[in-house]
């Protein structure tokens, strides 16, 4: 709950209806870079993050979990959260569908899918298939959210936690630069420059 709240970002949600309301071309003739407006979100995550911190006190107490919590992995978990620009960009890059679709509602459907299961939110990816495992080792949503949940509760050993860590950032790379140039053909398809 509080890794998701910390990455989760509502670019691919807003992106659609700005899009067909007309609302992003205002956005796009402002004199600032439209990533400006996302700095907002981390405001409202430190307003939603107390609540977060009780519900989750209070299933403690509740379930009363066990887990190995090392010092080392805590520390490494900080590292591991994917900062906001990965986020923003993966939400980003499936957002900007909107200028070629109609709807992109069910693609960020299965994004959200896809997320619920490689990311190990609904189930540990130990419970599935080795092949399932595979997968998820390969697309980029257990390193965006399974991977620091799995360090805070120590479950990786130290060269576990440093492909993990290899691995978000290949992921990051690539995110930016496709979210680069889907924004470069988003430009060019406008007219306009970057």
């Amino acid at each position: 709950m509080l890794v998701n709240q910390a990455t989760y970002y509502l670019d691919m949600y807003e992106y659609e209806y700005r899009v067909r309301h007309g609302s992003l071309s205002f956005a796009l003739l402002k004199p600032v870079h439209r990533s400006t407006r996302y700095f907002r979100q981390p405001v409202s995550k430190l307003i939603t993050l107390p609540i977060l911190l009780v519900v989750s006190g209070s299933l403690a107490l509740i379930f009363h979990p066990t887990a190995r919590y090392l010092v080392g992995s805590a520390l490494v978990f900080i590292l591991a959260l994917p900062w906001p620009s990965w986020c923003a960009s993966c939400g980003r890059t499936l957002a900007l569908a909107a200028f070629w679709t109609t709807r992109v509602s069910a693609i960020n459907q299965v994004y959200f899918i896809l997320m619920l299961f490689l990311a190990g939110q609904i189930a540990p990816l130990t419970l599935f298939p080795r092949w399932l495992q595979i997968v998820a080792d390969i697309l980029p949503f257990r390193w965006m959210l399974g991977l620091p949940v799995e360090l805070v509760l120590g479950r990786l050993t130290p060269v576990q936690a440093l492909a993990g860590l290899a691995a978000q950032s290949a992921w990051a790379i690539i995110s930016l630069v496709l979210v680069r140039v889907i924004c470069d053909g988003c430009a060019r398809l406008l007219g306009g420059g970057a």
